[in-house]
């Protein structure tokens, strides 16, 4: 199976807010789209990368210079659709070989309508990125680069309109990804315990991981009440992942909150870890660049040990490092910390059973250092039996 050709000779053009422009070809449907350029560090899984509703409005960099070897399967999707709001690759792989794949990447993206660029100097817009911080971005090819007097739009005006997008801090998005029915994803083998699982935007693998381990899962949508989430007589609750700046997440902080006044065994992950910044009173910041990719090494302060793990965040909790921490519900702790800037990956609650991280232990692709928070959680619920 070979990609299309179509997107190899139809000319791209990528114009970041800052006015740094690259020039290369189409990848995916022909069109324009805007979001926020962010990059990932990861040189494998970008099917799980596409399919992560935390990239929802973010234009995907990827480092890796070779992307879609692999093909598309049916079986790795995290979600039902791709999120992306654009992909950018340097050499997209002109036939995909695995005995699992069905398509290729290309006709994926088209067939989703995802805009993406291929062909152009990805280690020098990641530097760039680096350099300058996430930013606003759009990709145009197409009719997208003609005007209707059929003359070619000048890079100003594709810069305007670039400018006139919105931004990611202030952005409340978890609604747009979230699902809008609760759900159960039953546990696997013997039945143990029962969650209750808030979807700010979460993973397909993330409920998966906890049935392995005989946890019925009860999905709910972003915006369940502490109601519909004690309806379902949880012994846990669990705070999924998800896009957006979580300032703007005003209900799940008090849904949050009113779980830790009742003292129920509490999981976050990712957006769900600023969630229990937020609820126990820290603020939040918007990172630089943010981290992304599969290869992010974090220390769990509480054993010393270090782990590779998967990351998709651009905010973090501004907690203190230097020691436990008051809060209106005990004493907290940084558990987690990234070893590449010392940014908070990790809240540990010493007074009722609460914990955080902001990567994603259920690392879908890879690495799996990490799936030994799933039973921490188990020891938390299996505690408050005791």
């Amino acid at each position: 199976m070979t990609t299309s050709t179509q997107g190899a000779r139809t000319p791209a053009v990528l114009v970041l807010e800052d006015g740094r422009t690259f020039r290369g070809r189409a990848y995916g449907a022909v069109g324009e789209t805007f979001g926020e350029a962010v990059f990932s560090t990861g040189m494998t899984g970008y099917q799980e990368t596409l399919t992560d509703p935390s990239y929802h409005r973010q234009v995907v960099v990827m480092t890796a210079p070779h992307v879609g070897n692999t093909g598309v399967n049916d079986e790795d999707p995290e979600s039902r659709r791709i999120w992306v709001a654009g992909y950018v690759v340097r050499d997209p792989a002109r036939t995909p070989s695995n005995w699992r794949s069905r398509r290729s990447l290309d006709e994926e993206l088209s067939a989703q309508g995802v805009v993406g660029i291929s062909g152009i100097d990805t280690r020098a817009l990641t530097r760039h990125l680096r350099e300058r911080g996430a930013m606003r971005v759009g990709i145009f090819s197409g009719p997208a680069l003609t005007s209707a007097a059929g003359t070619p739009v000048e890079d100003a005006a594709l810069l305007a309109r670039v400018r006139s997008a919105p931004q990611m801090k202030g952005a409340d998005l978890s609604g747009e990804v979230a699902t809008t029915e609760a759900y159960v994803v039953p546990a696997i083998g013997t039945k143990r315990y029962t969650v209750a699982a808030v979807d700010l935007g979460i993973k397909g693998m993330t409920p998966h991981r906890m049935a392995e381990r005989g946890i019925e899962v009860h999905v709910l949508p972003a915006t369940a009440t502490a109601e519909d989430v004690y309806a379902v007589n949880p012994d846990g609750v669990f705070f999924s992942n998800g896009p957006g700046d979580p300032a703007t997440a005003g209900h799940a902080v008090s849904v949050m909150q009113a779980v830790l006044e009742r003292k129920t065994p509490l999981f976050g992950i990712c957006f769900g870890n600023q969630i229990l910044g937020r609820a126990l009173g820290f603020g939040t910041y918007k990172l630089k660049y943010g981290h992304r990719g599969i290869n992010q090494p974090v220390q769990d302060r509480t054993t010393g040990k270090v782990e590779i793990t998967a990351h998709n965040h651009g905010f973090a909790v501004d907690a203190p490092l230097d020691g436990p921490a008051d809060t209106p519900y005990g004493r907290v702790e940084v558990s987690h910390v990234c070893l590449n800037d010392n940014v908070v990956e990790g809240l540990q609650c010493l007074d009722v059973p609460a914990f955080s991280v902001q990567y994603h232990p259920e690392a879908a692709a890879g690495p799996h250092d990490a799936a030994y928070l799933f039973d921490r959680f188990i020891s938390l619920m299996e505690g408050e039996r005791a």
